[in-house]
């Protein structure tokens, strides 16, 4: 009778959980030398073994793992931010990966709980990330979010529902619209990430 180590198992979870976080990480192609350093320390970072998930909030570990989705109307042209409670920003939606949790699954949920939609891969990227940002969190309980970000599809008139807990309220805006945001008021990387968005569109 043959019997499974739970141990065992768990490592080799966590071994192909790793080995699928470095290929997604290889998969986007960075939009500046800022994005280009980010995921080679996003790459060392998960192949030096530290801890990926958060088991504690806010900042247990200190470093962990985050799914943007940055939910787009494509005929519009118009991308959907949240006012975060906790952060004071306009955000793209998101959340926290689970231990053992593909980053992908973690879309499908917190799209879910947060947008009451279901997540649809957009043409931009599909099911893989689009960009990269490792970030330091302001106010209480600092810590630094490595973030996969992934782009929906949905149409502006489908997100009629948010988690009030989470925010506070939620806008569209067109790609322009979002550069003409003051940088402190969003996520400190969200008018690169616009660029990039922008690039490519017109590509």
């Amino acid at each position: 009778m043959n019997s499974v180590n739970a141990t065992g198992a768990s490592d080799e979870r966590d071994q192909l959980l790793r080995a699928r976080l470095t290929s997604l990480l290889e998969g986007v192609r960075p939009w500046d030398e800022q994005e280009r350093a980010h995921l080679t320390e996003a790459v060392e970072w998960v192949a030096g073994g530290a801890p990926l998930y958060r088991v504690r909030k806010p900042d247990v570990p200190p470093v962990h793992l985050v799914s943007y989705f940055v939910v787009l109307d494509e005929k519009q042209g118009e991308l959907l931010l949240v006012a975060h409670r906790k952060a004071g920003l306009w955000l793209p939606s998101g959340g926290h990966v689970e231990p053992m949790e593909d980053p992908w699954d973690t879309v499908v949920r917190e799209c879910r709980e947060e947008l009451c939609i279901e997540a649809v891969p957009s043409a931009v990227a599909g099911g893989e990330p689009f960009f990269l940002t490792i970030t330091q969190t302001r106010g209480q309980g600092r810590h630094t979010d490595v973030s996969l970000w992934y782009v929906l599809e949905a149409e502006v008139g489908s997100v009629v529902a948010f988690d009030e807990d989470e925010f506070s309220a939620i806008k569209w805006l067109s790609l322009s619209q979002v550069l003409a945001e003051p940088e402190d008021t969003l996520d400190p990387h969200m008018h690169r990430f616009t660029r990039k968005l922008m690039a490519a569109q017109s590509g």
